[in-house]
């Protein structure tokens, strides 16, 4: 709390020094004023009031034994205001661990260290809003953690590659991970067995809970009983959310799998799944043949029927509304899991709203297109802390940036960062969740490998008419 009254204290100073002379501009104030111009809200519509931010770029702390973050494939804000960071350890490069000296995450070390630094951090850390790490556990990188926690016998795979992150009311976490089937001389391989194809849920503390899910080899859409226990089989799944008064949990199943998958989150078994629009069952067949989304819509298709890999995001608002970042076709869907129709047979194919769930769609700076990368834009969804929920915050991966909506509408009323590899700047933005004051935490994957806060002042809430089209290039 004195870092962030500290950090308001700065952009007061900075604000009142705007209206100075250049030479009554103190050094502190001068800092904090470049950080409130670099790193806050630009892009604003037209008589918009969005909350402010401002990077903190002291944040996190310095960890501990030397570790280093790779690629942070999952983030998620808890009740607690703690920050859950599912990381992938292989993902470091040779000299990135240079401080390793066995071959836990790849690198064969028989001479030993190559470097002063560093180390891999183990895969789950859970950090507290000032940046503090409080625990860390988890993977390739966590001595004995799979001889002990994280044991075949019992169910536990750890996954190939890390990917999602979610931690329920009840403080369960839940872990997922999106590689295909590994080479057998890959190095630090830990499911030898197919892709991931399961979620996993464990305890704080990092003890095992439960698998929903297999090990498969391809993609099925519309698998209900072919895991573990007579779970759904899922492939390279993505993120998922528990609705508490129901008891279930939605997968965004996701970079194989074209699909949100609905479990019971306390015995895994099946209650439903559902594409593009609410349609079920999934047409696998049909989406592979149409090809990418820049294809598809050269020959004129304006509303794909189906979800694009990945389906990167799902996340449910209070009002019960269900966001689904379908990445691949550049835009989010928004559906209603009060409906009972959905997750039921039905078949929507033209995106009529009001029909299998389905309520509203919103294209992302569409016609994104990153070929032979993953495509697509939108990668994360999340909402302000008003009461009304009125702000989404949509990550974009590939334009490298976050779109803040407004939650009726779905129009643009303005953006948070941009390219680069300074504070407040993003380099594949993967990841994006709020603590309950409101303040911002993103993730980056590719060589990102980075964290960051933003700090929330000023509104709490979204208001104002905003601009249709979401996206497009925008001067700061």
């Amino acid at each position: 709390m004195k870092r962030l009254g500290l950090v308001l204290t700065l952009v007061l100073a900075a604000a009142a020094a705007s209206a100075a002379t250049p030479a009554k501009k103190s050094p502190a104030a001068g800092v904090a004023e470049r950080l409130v111009k670099q790193t806050g809200v630009y892009h604003a519509a037209p008589g918009a009031k969005t909350p402010g931010f401002l990077a903190d770029p002291t944040w996190p702390q310095p960890l501990p034994h030397n570790w280093i973050l790779g690629q942070i494939g999952g983030l998620y804000v808890d009740r607690h205001d703690h920050v859950w960071v599912y990381n992938r350890p292989r993902t470091l490069t040779n000299d990135e661990a240079g401080l390793e000296g066995a071959n836990a995450i790849g690198f064969a070390r028989p001479n030993g260290p190559i470097a002063d630094c560093c180390k891999a951090a183990p895969s789950v850390l859970e950090f507290d809003a000032a940046g503090k790490l409080l625990r860390s556990w988890g993977g390739p990188a966590d001595p004995g953690f799979l001889q002990t926690k994280c044991k075949e016998a019992d169910g536990c795979i750890w996954p190939n590659s890390e990917h999602g992150i979610y931690v329920d009311a009840q403080d369960n976490v839940w872990l997922a991970g999106n590689s295909a089937p590994a080479p057998a001389d890959a190095p630090a391989t830990t499911n030898h067995k197919g892709g991931d194809g399961f979620v996993l849920k464990f305890d704080m503390a990092g003890n095992f809970k439960m698998r929903i899910g297999g090990t498969p080899t391809g993609p099925d859409s519309n698998n209900t009983n072919g895991g573990i226990n007579g779970t759904p089989t899922m492939y390279l799944p993505a993120d998922m959310v528990v609705d508490e008064a129901a008891h279930r949990l939605y997968v965004a199943d996701g970079y194989g799998n074209r699909r949100i998958l609905i479990v019971d989150s306390e015995t895994g078994k099946y209650i439903g799944h559902f594409g593009a629009y609410g349609s079920n069952p999934v047409d696998d067949a049909g989406s592979a043949a149409a090809g990418r989304w820049a294809t598809d819509y050269s020959k004129g298709t304006q509303k794909p029927a189906f979800f694009r890999n990945p389906v990167h995001c799902v996340k449910l608002a209070n009002d019960g509304k269900l966001y689904v970042c379908d990445r691949g076709n550049d835009r989010i869907q928004v559906f209603n899991r009060n409906d009972a129709s959905l997750g039921k047979p039905c078949t929507n194919p033209t995106g009529a709203a009001g029909k299998c769930g389905y309520v509203a769609e919103q294209i992302v700076s569409g016609h994104t297109e990153t070929a032979p990368l993953l495509p697509g834009s939108a990668v994360s969804v999340n909402f302000s802390r008003d009461a009304a929920q009125s702000c989404i915050y949509v990550g974009d991966n590939t334009n490298q940036t976050i779109y803040v909506l407004d939650r009726k509408s779905l129009s643009e009323l303005g953006r948070l960062g941009s390219g680069g590899r300074a504070a407040g700047q993003f380099h594949w933005l993967h990841q994006v969740s709020l603590d309950s004051q409101g303040n911002i935490y993103t993730g980056e994957v590719d060589t990102g490998k980075r964290i960051q806060k933003f700090i929330h002042y000023g509104p709490t809430g979204c208001s104002g008419a905003g601009f249709a089209t979401v996206g497009g290039p925008a001067e700061r």
